[in-house]
């Protein structure tokens, strides 16, 4: 069995934002000459996320507007009280939470095995700044 590591390097326009990442990750599967196994792909802060959906832009606003009402910006006037701490980032680690860190997808035959219209995407909840997602691959 073999494993190939590669970091995607994201830095989002947009302080919040979901960006499409399959062709990135499908490139690193190119790279690992992997044909048959799986792909983990995490996000590597906590303020972030990876997940698999459908490519649509009314979707992706409709994701950044429900997790804005679940986590709001600002809970209170005075922010979460993760926000003693100095950071006002407090939303972006829940937002995280909900959308989750990472997911596996098969590979089959030296490619990503997705149902229709699946895709991968990163999630970004505190942007502005370089992140990285780990793209992991296992398999021969």
């Amino acid at each position: 069995m073999k494993s190939f590591m590669k970091h995607l390097l994201i830095r989002t326009e947009k302080e919040k934002e979901i960006v499409n990442i399959t062709r990135d990750v499908g490139e690193a599967i190119i790279d690992s000459g992997i044909k048959e196994g799986i792909a983990l792909v995490n996000s590597m802060h906590i303020t972030s996320s990876v997940f698999i959906n459908d490519e649509e832009s009314g979707l992706k606003e409709d994701f950044m507007e429900w997790l804005e009402k679940l986590a709001p910006t600002r809970a209170t006037p005075d922010g979460y009280r993760h926000h003693r701490t100095g950071e006002v980032n407090g939303d972006a680690h829940l937002k995280r939470t909900i959308m989750g860190r990472e997911v596996v997808v098969a590979i089959t035959d030296g490619q990503l095995d997705f149902g229709p219209w699946e895709q991968i995407f990163y999630g970004e909840f505190d942007g502005r700044r370089d992140k990285r997602v780990l793209v992991k691959v296992i398999g021969e």
